[in-house]
């Protein structure tokens, strides 16, 4: 499972919605919706944007946990 962590990194950076939008180009509604965790997907263009105004990887936007219901060493197929 992967978890957002945009509005961490947000407050964290004290920055707002806005500021984003200005400072990636990327669309309002595309940051409202990642921020408030209302997405189930992201585009890689967006996430570099992303990682780029944060100066930071990919593992800072989202964290990656193991799902539960899987065991461990299970490949998921």
């Amino acid at each position: 499972m992967l978890i957002n962590r945009l509005s961490r990194l947000m407050g964290d950076k004290h920055v707002n919605i806005a500021e984003v939008v200005r400072g990636t180009g990327i669309s309002y509604s595309t940051i409202h919706d990642l921020y408030h965790d209302n997405r189930k997907r992201i585009d890689l263009r967006v996430l570099n944007a992303l990682c780029n105004y944060f100066a930071v990887g990919p593992s800072e936007v989202f964290e990656w946990q193991p799902d539960a219901e899987q065991g461990a060493g299970s490949n998921g197929s």
